[in-house]
């Protein structure tokens, strides 16, 4: 009788081992994209699921502004979900050098990307990567084709050009000219300074030479893109000083303005918002001819919880992310943003397809703030958002925006004293 409970026993046992390693493992992943949920949901989970059965997957975004502090508090904690969505440079490579994103090195998916693609996720000797790159985004203007035609405007290549159209939609009165308020501040930086600027400091060459101390924030080529923001002001409209960043949203979308300086995050929510036909250009460049430059920013990438419960469902999932099959999920799903991998992908969206065709035309680079350059006190990349407000509502000359820039930078760079 003994060995009959025994051996019932050890089956119960059996039973119930097996039933816990049939088990879905469930992921969460912690995000900014709160906007990106019903893509989540309705495309990128169930492919994922598909093809993984065993592996559920929990979208769990926080909203943007909050999701850093919120991100700490979780891993602090200890109640961080397996994948961080991963924002570019400084951020996430505190969050390594924390120990709480793991190494993905061992990966064979990360052959997938390019260099430049994983360096927003590396050591700065490259040594470790640490997030699987998902997209960039790309920064121009987009623009009302119908007010275009309207007004019998053409699409402007130089900055000439760019102030001549701005001037005859002024004087036609029909719409503002340009769609941007600098009550938020950041919107200037991003959108303002950071759109057009790389083309005054020469892309990747002006941006490494910060870093390494070659170029200083009083040089011309990073003062004068303040002088040109300043003659913005007269075309973004009456109490443009309070506009919000959703204010000047609905005043493109709703067709009051003509031109909007943009990010390529903006199509989805445009698509859905606009009843006009859309365009857009790129950054002019000073005079026809001149090599153009774009800031084609890596903007997105995932990596894993060092403190998972499940590191090989999670890495089961970067792998996936690595794929074509989420590339084209993700660059169609989600138009605007331009996936990383290798893998070549077929966008549908006129404008994505736009704003990414200037890849072939111009010379790819970053915003000038992010890597490196961000992580003392005072912090360029904030700096940098009350400078360009400053410069477009005519508080401060560049000179000066320029020298104090360049005092906060050189107070606890090293390279730059």
């Amino acid at each position: 009788m003994k060995s009959k409970f025994m051996l019932a026993a050890l089956a119960g046992t059996a039973l119930v081992a097996t039933s816990a390693l049939a088990e879905d493992v469930t992921l969460t992943v912690e995000s900014w994209r709160n906007d990106d949920l019903t893509l989540w949901q309705d495309k990128i989970i169930p492919a994922f699921e598909a093809a993984h059965p065993g592996i559920k997957v929990k979208f769990t975004p926080s909203a943007p502004t909050e999701y850093n502090a919120v991100l700490n508090s979780k891993l602090d904690a200890g109640s961080a979900g397996d994948l961080i969505t991963c924002r570019p440079f400084d951020a996430s490579l505190a969050l390594y050098e924390a120990g709480h994103l793991a190494a993905l090195d061992d990966m064979d998916a990360m052959s997938n990307f390019s260099d430049v693609a994983k360096s927003a996720w590396q050591t700065d000797d490259g040594s470790a990567s640490f997030c699987v790159p998902m997209a960039s985004v790309i920064h121009g203007f987009i623009y009302n084709k119908e007010a275009f035609e309207e007004l019998g405007l053409e699409v402007p290549e130089t900055e000439d050009e760019f102030f001549a159209a701005l001037e005859k939609i002024k004087e036609d009165g029909t719409y503002i000219p340009m769609a941007m308020g600098t009550n938020d501040q950041w919107e200037a930086a991003t959108m303002g300074y950071n759109n057009i600027g790389p083309n005054y400091w020469k892309g990747e060459e002006g941006r490494k030479a910060l870093i390494d101390g070659e170029q200083k924030l009083t040089d011309e080529q990073w003062v004068a893109p303040y002088a040109t923001l300043a003659k913005w002001a007269d075309y973004l409209g009456d109490g443009y000083e309070a506009q919000t960043y959703p204010d000047s949203q609905n005043l493109f979308t709703l067709g009051r303005a003509a031109i909007y300086p943009a990010g390529s995050w903006e199509i989805s929510g445009f698509n859905a918002q606009a009843d006009f036909e859309m365009g857009a250009f790129k950054a002019p460049v000073k005079s026809a001819g001149d090599t153009c430059y774009i800031s084609d920013h890596t903007d997105i990438g995932i990596g894993m919880n060092a403190s998972t419960e499940h590191p090989e469902a999670a890495k089961a999932f970067l792998t996936w992310v690595a794929s074509p099959e989420f590339a084209d999920i993700f660059g169609n799903a989600l138009p605007g943003f331009f996936p990383l991998s290798n893998a070549p992908v077929e966008l549908d969206d006129p404008l994505a397809k736009e704003f990414v065709s200037w890849r072939d035309e111009c010379e790819s680079t970053i915003r000038s703030t992010y890597q490196i350059l961000s992580r003392g006190t005072p912090n360029l990349e904030n700096e940098t958002w009350g400078a360009s407000a400053a410069a477009i509502k005519g508080t401060e000359t560049p000179e000066a925006l320029g020298a104090k820039l360049q005092s906060g930078l050189e107070s606890w760079y090293e390279p730059q004293q």
